[in-house]
């Protein structure tokens, strides 16, 4: 009964803990159209209660495994050639209502992305004033993702860029754990 109650006691502390780290996110971007979402990056067994303690906490969910979505990486376009080229190669076999985004480290890349007609251009690792210059390229045309580095020192100039989301493994990975007890006084 003691071993039950102290591994629910610590899984509740963790949950809370990203919920709470995801709402501190959350408040750092309100003035902005941005949007927080978690990723992937998960501890093995809790992704889906992780997932759901980012939702309490006011964030949103990337995708909830592999098959909600296709991303298309730098290593599939190394080996397709181009982007251009791995978006037609995955287009002939994706699902018709199935989302796909497109990982850019360089505003050449977004160009591409864009005309090649991605539903989500992943600005990873980039500079505030490249994914400045992202936004106006894309103008609406294509949502924005900025990813890599993000950190809550980082996130309220990253979202002043006019990205549409911002995504982060900071608030499932380094959430403090919240400190609660289930002693009687």
């Amino acid at each position: 009964m003691l071993t039950a109650e102290r591994t629910a006691l610590n899984i509740m502390q963790r949950l809370c803990g990203i919920a709470n780290l995801t709402a501190r996110y959350v408040d750092e971007i309100a003035h902005t159209k941005a949007r927080l979402i978690d990723s992937r990056k998960t501890t093995p067994g809790l992704r889906a209660l992780e997932k759901h303690a980012v939702t309490c906490g006011g964030g949103l969910n990337h995708r909830l495994s592999l098959d909600n979505g296709v991303m298309i990486k730098d290593n599939h376009i190394a080996v397709c050639g181009s982007i251009a080229a791995a978006v037609a190669r995955v287009r002939r076999k994706l699902p018709v209502l199935t989302r796909l985004e497109v990982e850019c480290d360089r505003l050449d890349q977004v160009r591409e992305a864009l005309d090649a007609g991605v539903d989500v251009i992943m600005l990873d690792n980039m500079s505030l004033p490249d994914m400045k210059e992202a936004v106006q390229i894309v103008n609406g045309r294509t949502k924005l993702e900025a990813s890599g580095g993000i950190r809550l020192e980082t996130i309220r100039p990253v979202a002043e860029t006019g990205v549409d989301y911002i995504s982060t493994s900071k608030i499932t990975q380094s959430a403090p754990a919240v400190d609660i007890g289930l002693d009687d006084a």
